[in-house]
């Protein structure tokens, strides 16, 4: 089997991995580096379970393979608090009970936090609108556009 080596910083960590090239982001990261915060919802990316941010933009990490992101930054969920002070959405979405059974919680996060960085969080319609690829199966939308809100409005 064919492997190629590449190097990615995840979370502020250097990873030197040597992969099969058909190795999706999302794999390597829970599989190889051990980080099961991004989730294996659909593996087709339609729910948005998985996102990270990849030098600082939105990829749905079962979509992409991990080879093509050598040298890349990749944050997860993991790598968002600051020993334990949480990230101010992390925060948000406790305080705004954003979260049901957490399944899709991380990608939410790493979503939200990409749409605040865009500089697309000016209303709720724009927030719902930007964070519509990442799907809550247990219906806490109202409470996830308010914790984006919250963040946003304190930017």
């Amino acid at each position: 089997m064919t492997r190629t080596e590449i190097t990615l910083s995840v979370n502020g960590c250097q990873h030197t991995l040597a992969l099969d090239p058909r190795v999706t982001l999302l794999d390597a990261l829970r599989e190889v580096i051990g980080l099961t915060g991004a989730k294996k919802g659909c593996d087709r990316g339609e729910c948005g379970t998985c996102t990270v941010l990849v030098d600082g933009r939105r990829v749905y990490a079962c979509l992409t393979l991990a080879v093509m992101h050598d040298g890349a930054t990749v944050t997860t969920v993991e790598g968002l608090a600051d020993g334990t002070d949480l990230h101010p959405l992390q925060q948000a979405f406790i305080s705004r009970d954003a979260l049901q059974c957490g399944f899709c919680t991380p990608g939410q996060i790493l979503s939200a936090i990409g749409l605040l960085a865009e500089g697309r969080a000016t209303s709720e319609q724009e927030i719902r609108e930007f964070m519509s690829g990442n799907l809550c199966r247990c219906g806490a939308y109202p409470n996830i556009v308010a914790a984006i809100r919250d963040v946003a409005g304190a930017q």
